[in-house]
């Protein structure tokens, strides 16, 4: 275990602040050489980290036999060859994208020879906090070195072989060639640490939280410093009386079934009443085959009722609609029209992603301006909501907040701005009282350009 790690958060969260002045005004080359390293380190290393990954998941199997640890962590928690391949791929599509940085986003002329440029620049340093998945550090972690920002990375204890392996890889790799400021990277140990972090309101600029509704919340409770994040991942699929019933099947089955123990899959199904005849026993059929548990409306229950001992149907409750399961189980409720549907989403789901299955483009568009969420799909299954699926690269999270960055957060979502105003010499003075100067306020096509950046 590196000095790195062993060294107090305080004295962390110092050294990620002072390297983050060096790493806002690092080239963009030198940053993405820098990826494709870290990328090629993976690739290198995938045996090392897939067996402190085994580590990990053989203490965790015994956590969910002991009942300490839920089984949808347990999922998240696994690594295998094809998971490597996409921190791989996820890094370099990070290298191949825009550098966000140094961008100028408006420019204009105060008056002669007085210019106002606003130009984009990392936020600072971001303190990550994530459960169970590995691959998060890897998605975090370059994201956070393409946008020229330090990064704090806390990440469950069960993940903690994984994670110590992927952080000397990303914080090696890195560092070779010299381009990059040492410190830039993190990596914190324990629980106590969180609780700590969230104090550091004179180092950390923004807090990234990814992990359970719970968990999510008590970071927001517990912290001056501001946090981009979701409190849960309610997502829902509509089929329509005028979708094509096969092609909801394999949306309803894939936004349930493909991978159930992540935020972006489907947890609430509305099924229009005019087609709920002919779709609940299709699905439910489906359904019952993947070992989904169904929680129903009592009008799914009656079309079902024939089917009832071979399914696994149980009465919905209030609670369940308002549920994130994370697991295979599903709520089932069926609903007068896209009107009904849109106001159940807007009322129990939680900002995330939610879909409508219809051939009819009028309902479609009804549905994607009035269901008020971050991702709103037609015709797609709920599990494209991710920064990596939507060509960022990766994400940090998903955001279902309304200010600074929404929905899966790419580089975009790690870049502010900042004011830069050139004179000759002027002065206020001459700009106030009965006979002022007049701006001239005119926008100019001009960048702000600053040579060495590129």
């Amino acid at each position: 275990m590196g000095a790195t790690v062993q060294n107090g958060i305080v004295e962390k969260a110092k050294r990620a602040r002072m390297a983050s002045v060096e790493l806002a005004n690092v080239a963009t080359g030198a940053k993405n050489r820098a990826l494709l390293r870290i990328a090629d380190s993976i690739d290198a290393k995938r045996e090392q980290i897939l067996e402190a990954n085994a580590r990990d998941v053989k203490e965790a199997e015994q956590a969910v036999r002991d009942g300490t640890l839920s089984k949808p962590l347990l999922d998240r928690l696994k690594l295998d060859d094809a998971k490597i391949q996409e921190m791989i791929n996820s890094v370099r599509d990070v290298a191949k994208l825009d550098d966000p940085v140094g961008k100028t986003l408006s420019a204009i002329e105060l008056d002669t020879g007085l210019e106002l440029f606003q130009v984009s620049c990392p936020i600072g340093v971001i303190g990550a906090i994530f459960e169970s998945r590995p691959d998060v550090l890897v998605q975090i972690s370059s994201l956070c070195l393409k946008t020229g920002n330090a990064v704090l990375l806390k990440g469950g204890s069960e993940a903690w072989n994984s994670n110590v392996a992927l952080f000397h890889v990303v914080e090696e790799a890195a560092a070779e060639g010299g381009e990059i400021p040492a410190g830039w990277i993190q990596l914190l140990e324990t629980r106590e640490d969180v609780k700590e972090m969230l104090k550091l309101n004179e180092y950390i600029d923004l807090l990234v939280p990814r992990g359970s509704g719970q968990f999510v919340k008590y970071i927001q409770d517990n912290t001056s410093i501001m946090v981009l994040g979701h409190s849960e991942g309610i997502c829902h699929v509509y089929v329509d009386r005028d979708a094509d019933l096969d092609m909801a099947l394999d949306i309803c089955y894939d936004a349930k079934v493909q991978y159930p123990a992540v935020c972006n899959a489907m947890e609430t199904l509305l099924v229009d009443t005019a087609i709920a005849d002919a779709f609940l026993p299709r699905i439910a059929a489906k359904y019952r085959d993947a070992g989904v548990e169904m929680r129903v409306c009592p009008e799914t229950m009656r079309i079902l009722a024939a089917d009832a001992d071979d399914i696994d149907l149980k009465p919905a409750t209030e609670e369940d609609w308002y549920t994130e399961y994370n697991d295979l189980i599903i709520s089932i409720r069926v609903v007068s029209g896209v009107d009904d549907a849109i106001d159940h989403i807007n009322r129990y789901g939680s900002g995330h992603t939610d879909a409508i299955v219809t051939s009819n483009n009028d309902t479609a568009l009804k549905f994607l301006r009035f269901v008020d969420s971050s991702s709103v799909m037609h015709n797609a299954s709920t599990r494209f909501s991710d920064g990596y699926r939507y060509g960022k690269g990766a994400e940090v999270g998903i955001s279902t907040y309304k200010v600074h960055a929404r929905g899966p957060v790419g580089p975009e979502g790690l870049v502010i701005y900042k004011y830069m105003l050139l004179g000759n010499g002027h002065v206020v003075a001459p700009y106030v009282g009965a006979d002022a100067k007049q701006f001239t306020h005119r926008r100019l096509s001009k960048q702000f350009y600053i040579p060495e950046h590129r």
